[in-house]
């Protein structure tokens, strides 16, 4: 009983060991293992196609006979043309890139009964590890996809436009091979003329400002055959990533739009006018740069003297006071291929939001305009007349900056004795009683370009509505006072105080002070 039982111990020892020693089983067919498989597959591997795939060749028993991670780049190849074994021509049909498989290939659709020199018995059947990497076929032409379109889009890009643009460049895999991001500028160039590579001029045609778009493009439009010598291999379908940042044309000169102009507008600015006015800087892609509302003062400058970039120049020329205007310049009339600063790169096209305060020329004199007029005036003011006025002060955008009604009290002065502005006495010259006028004072015949501290901005215009309310008559030109009482027949006498025969000025002051106080 006990032989009988080590009999049977030794049999089912052999028996394990020819199991585990056995020659693997014929394949009929190849037997695929998908190992590793993409959230997304947009494309699979058909016949016809060019892919690029790393692999690693064992036999069943695990020993390794060929790797394309060895050589260090990926096995190149028309799928379905006969220039791989059979098996692996059918093992790649259908596989998605980044996709992992492990064949099996029976000698037959191997390298069968010769077998491959010294590397490859006869007979062998083949394991690979397959990783696609990259599929294309020679009819594809460039692919875009655009995933963010912006809500207004008022222009695209043509032929010969030149453009800003951030990408991020991968591989079809989506290795990493170029970003401007990490650079931290755009890349800007021309469109269509053979600046770029032909996919990416293909592809950014079309491209709105701030549009987001994938453009794929095969290697016949991209690097070809050599790839770019560095990171970019040869036979590689390309990706980039864009966001389209500026555009303009070199024949582009400035734009005006979204104008908001007041019904009433009497006067349009001209080339030497000078001019406050609001504004809010940015890029064509609405990136902020600058602001004259942040500093809380206007930006005062002439008009059409080359004292502001050219665009500018132009697009302030014919506007109202108080008028709204968007004006979009471009690069060549800007800050050209340089920038400015820190906030405006080269080559940007600039978009100024613009509000006009006030403008005047230095050649203007007060404006006179009378609003009501007394049915009876006897006399009008003249130079020396002691006047007593209502008036309404205020900015040409309408900013009240005095007013005499707060006060309760007229504002009284002698005219031409430098007591107001030049612009006021003008303004209060030939006046009747009761009389009304809108005076519009220029800068220079106002408070010049410091202004008045905390109340009237430098080099604004000013606004008065003024109401003549008095009048005293001035003494003549030349005279100091005028004697009204009967003149003594011994005058010269009596003024004559050290008979010396001549009245000093002194003594005649004298006389004059007696007879006034008296």
């Amino acid at each position: 009983m006990i032989k009988c039982a080590q009999g049977v111990l030794y049999l089912s020892v052999l028996v394990t060991f020819a199991a585990c020693n056995a020659p693997p089983v014929p394949l009929d067919d190849i037997l695929i293992e998908k190992t590793s498989v993409p959230e997304q597959c947009v494309r699979a591997v058909k016949v016809g196609d060019f892919v690029r795939y790393h692999y690693i060749g064992t036999f069943p028993d695990g020993n390794k006979f060929d790797s394309s991670y060895d050589r260090g780049s990926t096995y190149n190849v028309f799928v379905g043309k006969k220039q791989l074994i059979e098996g692996m021509d059918k093992a790649l049909v259908g596989m998605c890139v980044n996709e992992r498989r492990l064949v099996k290939i029976p000698p037959q659709l191997a390298y069968g009964k010769q077998g491959y020199g010294d590397i490859i018995p006869p007979d062998s059947i083949l394991h690979f590890d397959v990783l696609l990497l990259d599929v294309w076929n020679p009819e594809d032409g460039v692919q875009t996809n655009t995933y963010h379109t912006p809500s207004v889009c008022s222009r695209k890009v043509e032929v010969s436009d030149y453009i800003r643009y951030h990408y991020n460049g991968t591989l079809l895999d989506g290795t990493l091979f170029d970003s401007s991001h990490t650079r931290m500028r755009t890349y800007d160039t021309y469109v269509g003329i053979g600046w770029l590579i032909a996919g990416m001029d293909q592809g950014l045609l079309g491209m709105c400002v701030g549009e987001r778009r994938i453009i794929t493009m095969p290697p016949s439009l991209g690097y070809g055959e050599n790839g770019d010598g560095s990171d970019i291999p040869g036979q590689a379908s390309l990706v980039f990533d864009v966001v389209l940042l500026d555009l303009h044309n070199p024949r582009d000169g400035i734009t005006v739009t979204n104008q908001v102009a007041p019904e009433s507008c009497t006067r349009k600015s001209v080339s030497g006018d000078f001019m406050r006015y609001h504004y809010n800087g940015s890029l064509l892609d609405g990136t902020f740069f600058d602001s004259s509302y942040s500093r809380n003062r206007t930006y005062d400058t002439y008009v059409g003297r080359g004292y502001v970039i050219a665009g500018m120049d132009e697009g302030l020329i014919g506007v109202c006071i108080g008028e709204r205007r968007t004006i979009t310049i471009p690069p060549h009339l800007g800050y050209g291929e340089e920038g400015t600063g820190t906030k405006i790169p080269g080559s940007a096209v600039l978009v100024f939001d613009v509000h006009i305060i006030d403008f005047h020329n230095p050649s203007d004199n007060t404006e006179i305009t009378a609003t009501f007029k007394p049915d009876e005036c006897d006399r009008q003011t003249k130079k020396g007349d002691f006047v007593k006025y209502h008036y309404n002060a205020s900015l040409m955008d309408g900013t009240s900056i005095d007013s005499t009604y707060n006060y309760g009290k007229t504002y009284n002065i002698v005219l031409g004795a430098n007591q107001v502005v030049p612009g006021m006495e003008d303004g209060l010259m030939d006046m009747c009683v009761g009389e009304r006028r809108h005076l519009v004072i220029p800068p220079h015949l106002g408070y010049g370009e410091r202004g008045v501290t905390g109340e009237v901005p430098g080099s604004a215009v000013l606004v008065f509505d003024i109401e003549l309310v008095d009048m005293e008559e001035g003494l003549p030109e030349g005279y100091m006072f005028i004697w009204n009482d009967e003149v003594s027949p011994d005058l010269f006498s009596e003024m004559d105080k050290n008979t010396d025969k001549e009245v000093e000025p002194s003594e005649v002051c004298q006389v004059a002070l007696i007879k006034i106080f008296s």
